[in-house]
């Protein structure tokens, strides 16, 4: 048994590379209550959203569908259908973006981007700073074409061989194995919810 990619549903690589329109209806059926932000400071819609997740999947050359599908799940539930780009509960300092990421990731995210790496210059390691210093280096991965591009990043720079090629292989397994090994959280439901709407907007199909 092994997937493959229904043509009439599947979003091209090369639209979604390109970061196109028809990227929307893909993040809207992922995350469908991205519907609209009563707050805007924070919160995207699905619409604001898809332009960036789209261009960082070529920008960190992320090509196959179920890795795709893996990793706009899991920023879509980490992020409650991007309302939030900091932790929210218990609120820690520096955890953020879309992908919810700790501390230590968003300054190794902000020393890999060109435009702020001067900016966390004085950074070598998160430790002994203070809850003002997280989150400002947070502050500066938190704009849109960064905040939605950090789940590429994580899984391109983070994820080892063995986690892509067993997404790329079976994408239930791998997607398991892609939060438990590389993520580091548990699976659930709720998540798995995601990646199940995912594998549809995505047209992931049994043969």
């Amino acid at each position: 048994m092994h997937f493959s990619t229904a043509a009439s549903l599947v979003l091209s690589l090369a639209t979604i590379a390109a970061a196109q329109i028809p990227a929307v209806p893909i993040i809207k059926a992922i995350a469908p209550n991205a519907e609209n932000c009563a707050d805007t400071t924070e919160c995207r819609t699905a619409e604001q959203a898809a332009p960036f997740i789209a261009k960082s999947m070529s920008d960190y050359k992320i090509y196959n569908v179920a890795e795709m599908a893996a990793i706009i799940a899991t920023m879509a539930f980490e992020s409650a259908d991007f309302k939030f780009k900091h932790n929210v509960s218990p609120g820690r300092p520096g955890q953020g973006t879309a992908n919810m990421q700790m501390a230590n990731f968003n300054l190794l995210y902000a020393q890999s981007i060109d435009s702020v790496k001067s900016q966390v210059s004085q950074f070598t390691t998160i430790d002994g700073l203070s809850d003002a210093d997280l989150n400002h280096i947070l502050s500066l991965v938190q704009p849109d074409e960064f905040n939605f591009a950090s789940g590429a990043w994580f899984y391109s720079t983070h994820c080892d061989a063995s986690v892509k090629a067993a997404l790329q292989a079976n994408p239930d397994d791998g997607f398991k194995n892609y939060l438990s090994s590389c993520v580091g959280t548990t699976v659930t439901d709720a998540r798995l919810a995601y990646f199940d709407r995912a594998k549809t907007a995505f047209g992931l199909t049994y043969d």
